[in-house]
């Protein structure tokens, strides 16, 4: 329409051109935020796939650490051939991980006449739990090589060494130990962990607690103070049942332990059986009560007993 009106007409046209810039600007604005708002999903996104590329990473470096620690773990420990050499123990191992990896340790060597056993759990998981695990596994092995027969020297000494790197790698890991040293019926213990059941030809049950035969191994530099030893003697028929927590506080759905008087119940039970036919009725019981729960530690089982005669190897 030419020309401004003052009427009626008029000031709906006015009104019409003024509705028309209003929502022509919001229009502009709107796109104008919309490009925004694009723009910074676009840059959201690029950090999202970023991050997400990062954690792929790192589980993929995890899985790894995870599997290394796991083959470090199997290759320490002792073949069954060597187990078989010992005449003077019937002996069976079981060692299975969990899924990640938590660092349990046994030992089983034999020199100049004695049986030096040891076993003991790694705090933590991941590769430097495995890596303070050989780190411990050498230090014994190359000790007692080397000729030195006092335990209490061989964990002092290996406390100063596990320290040390502890320091050095910025860790707080740390681990118990107990070392087994047997010779003709008589076993020296020391350092501390679990408890050792002792199972008597009988039947009895005997539970001793090293928490006073020593201290975690990596928390101080001197432990020389803690460390004490106690004499066991083992007649033929007795033997030694040794264990990490993994067993006695593995957890069913209802989230029960096992707990250790189950496993002493069913190794006594089952104790006119051999090593081996032990190890499997333990841990077929422990698989049972653990059922369909997710295993969160390590299991492990050694069960050592002293023949009625000894075993002669056949050249």
């Amino acid at each position: 329409m030419e020309g401004k009106r003052y009427d009626e007409i008029g000031y709906m046209v006015d009104t019409y051109e003024k509705l028309s810039n209003l929502i022509g600007k919001y229009s502009r604005t709107l796109e104008q935020k919309v490009q925004e708002r694009t723009t910074q999903l676009a840059s959201a996104n690029d950090e999202i796939t970023h991050l997400n590329q990062q954690l792929t990473a790192e589980n993929v470096r995890m899985s790894a650490e995870l599997e290394v620690s796991r083959q470090l773990q199997e290759l320490i420990l002792p073949k069954d051939q060597e187990l078989k050499q010992i005449n003077q123990l019937d002996i069976a191992t079981f060692m299975e991980p969990a899924e990640e990896f938590g660092g349990d340790y046994y030992d089983v060597l034999q020199f100049n006449g004695r049986t030096q056993i040891g076993i003991g759990d790694v705090t933590g998981h991941g590769l430097e739990s495995g890596m303070l695990m050989l780190m411990a596994q050498t230090a014994v092995r190359t000790l007692l090589l080397h000729g030195e027969s006092d335990s209490e020297k061989v964990l002092n000494t290996l406390n100063q060494t596990i320290y040390a790197n502890a320091q050095r790698m910025n860790s707080e890991r740390n681990m118990t130990l107990s070392l087994l040293d047997y010779r003709a019926g008589k076993v020296c213990l020391t350092g501390q962990h679990e408890e050792v059941i002792i199972v008597r030809n009988s039947g009895d049950v005997e539970c001793i607690d090293t928490i006073d035969l020593g201290f975690p191994l990596g928390l101080e530099s001197d432990i020389s103070e803690f460390i004490n030893q106690t004499q066991l003697e083992i007649a033929p028929g007795d033997g030694l049942v040794l264990y990490t927590d993994g067993i006695t506080e593995a957890e069913n759905t209802q989230g029960t332990h096992y707990g250790l008087p189950r496993l002493c119940e069913l190794v006594k039970s089952h104790w006119y059986l051999t090593a081996e036919e032990i190890r499997r009725q333990v841990i077929q019981d422990v698989q049972t009560h653990i059922g369909s729960q997710k295993v969160f530690d390590d299991i492990t089982l050694l069960v050592l007993k002293r023949p009625m005669q000894p075993a002669v190897n056949l050249v």
